[in-house]
């Protein structure tokens, strides 16, 4: 099973930019379709991004489209979340998911493996 570690998270202001990084150690990382979900205080975890295994095809949750970029290196085995204009509705612990080997389905079910989290603060 591929393990996941997220990093990248800390306090921003509203309006201030992180990158969050997800690193794999799986063999096969090229083939997994990868996501971000995040949860927020006293909220159910939710859909944020989610990237096809080519890089191709992104997708994203209508709260975050236009501030948020999604991204891979494959080679490096590696998941980005650019995230841009934070709001105070941002802050949440955000998790890197990466789907079953083969998967077709939707971006924003909730399947697959996870990373421990890492946390962003946006502060007003």
């Amino acid at each position: 099973q591929v393990q996941l570690v997220e990093s990248g998270g800390g306090l921003v202001q509203a309006g201030g930019s992180l990158r969050l990084s997800c690193a794999a150690s799986g063999r096969t990382f090229s083939g997994y379709v990868m996501a971000w979900f995040r949860q927020a205080p006293g909220k159910e975890r939710e859909f944020v991004a989610g990237i096809q295994w080519n890089g191709g095809t992104t997708y994203y949750a209508d709260s975050v489209k236009g501030r948020f970029t999604i991204s891979r290196d494959n080679a490096k085995k590696t998941l980005y979340l650019q995230m841009n204009n934070l709001k105070l509705e941002d802050t949440a612990v955000y998790y890197c998911n990466a789907k079953p080997l083969g998967y077709y389905g939707d971006y924003t079910q909730q399947i697959g493996s996870w990373g421990q989290g890492t946390q962003v603060t946006v502060s007003s």
